[in-house]
């Protein structure tokens, strides 16, 4: 195989945007049968099979390397007609980023707030569990993200952003209620709000305190946004693990009480993005870069599990 034809490339990427052989079609305009043979013509010259019948069509994990492949050269062919004066009818450039709730409740979308605009660059956010993140850039969906893992995936680059700081805390009345003997006891049969399945921090930090005895209670409150888990466990729901910036005005308030001052858990972030000569890529990061070593404490090594 000397080349990946890039008519069949980006028959490819349609398809699975699209998400069937007849939009992609439409999306191309060409036909159906064209957009099939392009496919298999593609999957023959790579031996691999490379989407999934399904409907949606869903790409195989060698067809994600294609998927992500035919969305760099998209980026590559946007910039060069750029810098060549021939993209001004193609708008804003579009940068994908998978981000965690909690940085985009804190601190990141103050931080692309600083991004230039001139040329002008269009934010599509994707938000994820920092510990899933990188799951969108093996899938090509995003060109880059925050991620609580160092190890880089296959054509990206790793940046250390800094710690995000949470802190175990709960309504005083809760506390009341529920806290009063060993915490570690307590902590380990108290109701608890959690982000989603996913979130592991409540049961990190029971673990911690029981050597990795117990995890936390068994009744849990799901609350799916970060402004909502916060709000949840200020009202009293259950107990929480809250990043330090929304935890901070409501201990100061009284509306919360800290149950364990001394044992703070800190989850590293980093910044991982796609191997490519974007300029506007290039621009985001370095902006994220500077914001998180303002908002973010300084990472000297040490890993915690995740939290979104």
């Amino acid at each position: 195989m000397d080349e990946l034809p890039l008519d069949q490339v980006r028959t490819l990427l349609a398809v699975v945007d699209e998400g069937t052989f007849d939009a992609a079609a439409t999306a191309l305009h060409v036909t159906p049968s064209a957009v099939s043979q392009r496919v298999k013509a593609l999957e023959q010259r790579t031996g691999r099979v490379l989407l999934m019948r399904t409907k949606p069509v869903r790409p195989t994990e060698s067809g994600e390397v294609v998927v992500r492949f035919a969305r760099q050269l998209a980026r590559l062919e946007r910039d060069a007609r750029s810098e060549l004066g021939l993209a001004a009818e193609q708008g804003a450039a579009r940068v994908p980023i998978a981000v965690n709730a909690d940085s985009l409740a804190t601190w990141f979308l103050p931080a692309l707030t600083r991004v230039p605009q001139e040329p002008p660059i269009c934010f599509e956010l994707y938000r994820e569990d920092e510990s899933h993140t990188t799951a969108l850039l093996r899938e090509g969906q995003v060109m880059a993200a925050v991620t609580s893992s160092p190890d880089p995936v296959a054509g990206c680059t790793v940046r250390r952003l800094g710690l995000a700081r949470y802190r175990a805390v709960a309504a005083p009345e809760f506390a009341a209620r529920h806290l009063t003997g060993s915490l570690a006891a307590d902590l380990a049969q108290a109701p608890t709000v959690v982000f989603d399945r996913r979130d592991a921090l409540q049961d990190a930090f029971v673990r911690s305190l029981t050597g990795g005895l117990s995890d936390a209670g068994r009744v849990r409150h799901l609350v799916p946004t970060s402004d909502g888990f916060r709000d949840a466990v200020a009202f009293g729901l259950g107990w929480g693990m809250v990043p330090e910036p929304q935890a901070g005005p409501l201990l100061r308030a009284g509306r919360l009480v800290e149950l364990a001052p001394t044992r703070p858990m800190d989850v590293p972030l980093y910044w991982q993005q796609w191997k490519l000569d974007s300029p506007a890529l290039s621009t985001v990061a370095e902006v994220v870069a500077t914001a998180a070593a303002e908002a973010l404490l300084a990472d000297r090594g040490g890993r915690s599990p995740g939290h979104p």
